[in-house]
C-alpha cells in the first residue's frame, strides 16, 4: 500500500456541493482518493509520500471526449479545406497507410500531449490498430475508452478499409473481449461508428445490440455537416438523428460527437433518451461544421462534454484551450456574456465528461473512494494573476503551460512539467522521422501561397 498526500491547496473537488477549499488537502491510497479537504493527518503514513502544492490550485482530470489517436502525426497535413477534402484526399490516404508502429508512435505522442495540458481520460473515437492504442495507454497510464473505426460502406474509402458488417462486428468483439478492462483497469472498449455515410443500417442496429449486450458505449460522429443531413434523408426522409431514433439506437450509451445540425425536435430526441454528446469547438470552426446549440442542450439537462478532435482538424490536442473557445463562442453567437459561465465549462470539461465516458461513478471529482485522477494547476506567471476569481482564470487565462502536474490512478505521469512516463525527448524524435515517412508513403503533397527558395 502506497500513499500520496497533497497538501496545502486550493482545491476543487467538483463534488455535488462543489466545494472549495482555499486550503484543503487529499489523500491517495494506492489508486483511490482516502481523503478530501481538511484531511486528518494521522491517516497519512509515515512512509508516504507528501506534496507541498502551497499557492497551487488542485482539481479533477480534465476528460477529453473525442480525440483521434492515429492522426496525431497528421497535425499539418489538411488545414484551409472542406471536410470532405479533408476526410477524402488527406485523411483517409495518411491514415490508410499505416502500420502498426506508425499507429503506435502515434498513439503515445498523442497520449503526452494530452497528458501535458491535464487530460487524465480520453475517448479515442476510432482507429484501424487499436491494439497499438492499447500498448500507448499502457506505456503513458492515461485511462481511455478506446474505438477501431468501423465502416462498411461508402464513397472514397480507401481499399484497405473494405469490410463486410459482419467482419466489423467480429473485430470489434475480438478487440472486447481481448483489451476490455486491461492496463489495470484504465482501457475501455468501446463500439465505434464513424459516420452514417459510412454506415450501413444494418451495421448501425447491431452496434447498438451489441453495446447494450456489453454494456460499453457506442462513439459516432453524429450531424457534422449539412450535407450529412441532405445524406441521411435519401435513407428514409429524416436528418441523422431522427433516422437513429428510428433504428432505436438512440440511448444512455451513445456519445454523439459534433451534433451541429440538429432541429429543436432532435434535441429533445437527446433529452428523452439521455444522449450524450461531445462538443469540439476548434474543430467546429477550423473545418467549418457550425456552431452547435451547446447553451440550449444544457438547458434541457442534456450532458454536453468537451473534445479536442484530431490534431490534423484542431492542431492543438489542448483541452485547457478548448474550454476557453467554448467559454467564448457561444457568448458570442447568442450576443449573451451569462449564457455559459466559467463554473459550467468546468463541469462540461470534468463531471459531463465522466458521465459521457460512462464513468461518472468512478472519475470527474474528487470523492472519497473514487480513483485519484487530478491535475496540480499553478497560476504563479504574469497572465494569470492576479488570483481574483481562480475559477473564472482557470478558463478565461490560464493555458497547458499552467498543467504543471497530472495524476492519473494514483500515479503521477507528470511532475512539474517532466514527463515521467518515458523519455519526451527521444519521443520527439521519433515523431519528426515517423511523420515524414508516413506523408511520402501515403504521397500527400502540400501546396502553399507562398513562394519558398532553395
Amino acid at each position: 500500500m502506497t500513499q500520496l498526500y497533497i497538501k496545502n491547496c486550493y482545491l476543487i473537488t467538483m463534488n455535488d456541493e462543489r466545494e472549495v477549499y482555499e486550503n484543503g488537502s487529499i489523500l491517495i491510497e494506492d489508486n483511490i482518493i482516502k481523503a478530501v479537504g481538511n484531511v486528518d493527518e494521522s491517516m497519512v503514513n509515515t512512509d508516504a509520500e507528501v506534496y507541498d502544492a502551497q499557492g497551487k490550485i488542485v482539481m479533477p482530470g480534465l476528460v477529453n471526449t473525442h480525440v483521434h489517436l492515429s492522426q496525431q502525426l497528421g497535425r499539418g497535413l489538411a488545414d484551409d479545406v472542406t471536410l470532405l477534402t479533408w476526410l477524402r484526399d488527406r485523411i483517409w490516404p495518411y491514415e490508410s497507410s499505416f502500420d502498426y508502429e506508425d499507429s503506435l508512435i502515434s498513439s503515445i505522442a498523442c497520449c503526452i500531449e494530452l497528458i501535458k495540458s491535464g487530460v487524465t481520460t480520453f475517448l479515442e473515437s476510432g482507429g484501424q490498430y487499436v491494439d497499438a492504442m492499447v500498448e500507448a495507454v499502457e506505456k503513458t497510464g492515461i485511462r481511455a475508452c478506446l474505438a477501431k473505426s468501423v465502416m462498411d460502406n461508402g464513397i472514397g474509402l480507401p481499399k484497405a478499409w473494405d469490410k463486410t458488417c459482419e467482419e466489423e462486428l467480429n473485430t470489434q468483439i475480438e478487440l472486447f473481449e481481448k483489451y476490455n478492462n486491461t492496463c489495470d483497469e484504465r482501457v475501455k472498449i468501446w463500439f465505434g461508428l464513424r459516420t452514417i455515410f459510412n454506415n450501413s443500417d444494418e451495421l448501425i442496429v447491431k452496434t447498438k445490440q451489441l453495446a447494450d449486450k456489453y454494456n460499453t458505449g457506442i462513439h459516432m460522429h453524429i450531424a457534422e455537416i449539412a450535407d450529412e443531413i441532405d445524406f441521411a434523408k435519401t435513407r428514409k426522409g429524416f436528418g441523422t438523428v431522427e433516422h437513429l431514433n428510428e433504428l432505436g439506437v438512440l440511448g444512455p450509451n451513445l456519445l454523439a460527437v459534433h451534433t451541429v445540425w440538429l432541429t429543436n425536435r432532435e434535441l429533445d430526441l437527446f433529452r428523452l433518451n439521455n444522449v450524450k454528446v461531445s462538443h469540439n469547438p476548434a474543430a467546429a470552426m477550423k473545418v467549418v461544421l457550425g456552431f452547435a446549440s451547446i447553451p440550449e442542450m444544457l438547458h434541457k439537462g442534456i450532458p454536453v462534454s468537451i473534445g479536442t478532435d484530431g490534431a490534423p482538424s484542431n492542431n492543438r490536442m489542448d483541452m485547457m484551450r478548448d474550454m476557453y473557445l467554448t467559454s467564448l463562442i457561444h457568448k458570442g453567437r447568442t450576443l449573451n456574456p451569462e449564457v455559459l459561465y466559467a463554473e459550467q465549462i468546468l463541469e462540461m470539461a470534468t463531471l459531463n465528461g465522466a458521465k459521457c465516458a460512462l464513468m461518472d461513478d468512478v472519475i470527474g471529482s474528487l470523492e472519497v473512494g473514487k480513483k485519484a485522477d487530478m491535475i496540480i494547476l499553478n497560476g504563479n506567471d504574469i497572465h494569470s494573476l492576479p488570483m481574483h476569481n481562480p475559477i473564472g482564470n482557470i478558463v478565461y487565462s490560464m493555458t497547458s503551460q499552467n498543467v504543471e502536474s497530472t495524476i492519473c490512478n494514483g500515479k503521477w505521469l507528470m511532475k512539474e512539467r517532466e514527463i515521467v512516463v518515458l523519455d519526451e525527448a527521444e519521443l520527439l524524435e521519433k515523431v519528426k522521422l515517423q511523420a515524414e515517412k508516413i506523408r511520402e508513403k501515403a504521397g500527400i503533397k502540400l501546396e502553399s501561397k507562398f513562394k519558398f527558395v532553395k
